[in-house]
């Protein structure tokens, strides 16, 4: 599960973790008072206004139909006001939410840490995440910080430094205390970043994040080190410890039919083919869309109905399938291992008389416990369904239907 910037700063700052700080608003009134409050609090001269959405690129991105990037920086409560109204209700275009951008409902009103003083300010990148060819976590980080940081990784990768901590221990002090020295920091700010770096790392495992990564992580002038950004994405799979966690779900944010399928405990994840799966284990879908490209489709989404697949979950996961116009055909592929095939081909024709017209073409392939059965119910039910038992013949039936 993704989170905002202004939900992971709040959540790194229980964990003594520095941040930029800031007011998440909806309305342009309240980034008008966020300004006044940030102005008065920290003294800042400057505010900058931060279109919260899932997608990173912010500040390269802008408002469709408006000369407005998804992050500015505002002079005073005007300039809020105007910046604020540009990006609220906008839709932000970047370069990972594609061309259809994101409609921006949150901006962040933040203080402004580029203050003058007596030392130079500095940004870094500095990212944990799990590296699986390990099995352990790592520390990614960077001198170079900033937006460009993937222009980094391809052009000089040598500035990309990685510390692998195992997930069964902690983060050592000799290992934060090596980030800050390969970071070029000294003094004070040294201190602070050893500190910062660890308390991160135990935010990272506390949390059961599966990605967390601050871009830029700042010196400021004052030999402070803090987060100005922050992106965190939570494993779905804890989420049952976290109630507090679990509440700050934008389902906004994510593609309606994946939230649909979630109710009825659906693994969907939608694509851009023409051939919908119904398929019950991660594998065997996997296998299925192999199968549906070397037959001449595109898997249209990944849909595991699971080991408890019934008229319900069936008929969820038809109407989910068919929501996509570019659906040409629907191919279901369950083994019956704990369930059985006459069960999921009953559930089929169940849901098929309940949805109504159906006018794609439906290939069910059932193999496994009562196979036969399940075939036989499939034919005899009159209706518009094509059975396989092996899977060339499924197939083949796919390559008909999507020539």
């Amino acid at each position: 599960m993704n989170l905002h910037e202004y939900q992971a700063k709040e959540l790194l700052k229980k964990f003594n973790v520095p941040v930029q700080e800031g007011v998440a608003c909806s309305t342009v009134s309240e980034a008008e008072d966020a300004y006044r409050q940030i102005h008065t609090q920290f003294g800042s001269k400057f505010a900058v206004i931060k279109a919260q959405i899932h997608a990173g690129g912010r500040g390269k991105g802008s408002i469709q139909g408006k000369d407005q990037r998804g992050v500015a920086v505002g002079k005073s409560a005007e300039d809020v006001s105007k910046i604020a109204q540009n990006i609220l209700g906008g839709t932000l275009v970047t370069i990972q939410t594609g061309p259809e951008g994101k409609l921006v409902n949150k901006v962040l009103v933040a203080q402004d840490v580029y203050y003058e003083g007596p030392n130079p300010v500095k940004e870094f990148y500095l990212s944990i995440l799990l590296d699986r060819s390990s099995c352990r976590n790592v520390i990614m980080y960077s001198t170079e910080g900033g937006m460009n940081i993937e222009d980094v990784a391809h052009d000089t990768p040598e500035k990309i430094f990685k510390e692998y901590v195992h997930p069964g221990g902690t983060l050592q002090g000799f290992q934060a205390r090596k980030i800050a020295f390969n970071l070029g920091l000294s003094g004070e700010a040294f201190k602070n970043c050893v500190k910062f770096v660890t308390n991160l790392y135990n935010a990272y495992v506390s949390l059961d994040c599966g990605m967390l990564e601050i871009n830029p992580l700042f010196k400021t002038s004052d030999e402070k080190i803090i987060a100005v950004d922050c992106k965190m994405s939570i494993d779905d799979n804890a989420l049952t410890r976290h109630n507090d966690i679990a509440s700050l779900r934008d389902v906004s944010e994510e593609d309606p039919t994946e939230v649909e399928a979630g109710k009825y405990n659906l693994n969907f994840v939608k694509l851009d083919g023409n051939v919908g799966c119904m398929v019950n284990g991660a594998g065997l879908a996997m296998a299925t869309m192999d199968m549906i490209k070397l037959s001449g489709g595109d898997p249209a989404n990944f849909l595991d109905v699971g080991g408890s697949a019934n008229a319900q979950t069936v008929e969820a996961g038809f109407r989910i399938i068919l929501k996509d116009p570019k659906v040409k055909a629907i191919l279901i592929n369950i083994f019956g291992g704990i369930v059985r095939c006459d069960r999921v081909a009953q559930g089929v024709i169940d849901a098929y008389k309940s949805i109504g017209n159906i006018d794609i073409p439906i290939i069910v392939r059932l193999q496994g416990t009562n196979a036969d059965v399940a075939k036989k119910l499939i034919d005899d039910s009159g209706l518009e369904v094509q059975s396989a038992i092996l899977l060339s013949e499924a197939a083949a039936l796919v390559n008909k239907a999507v020539a």
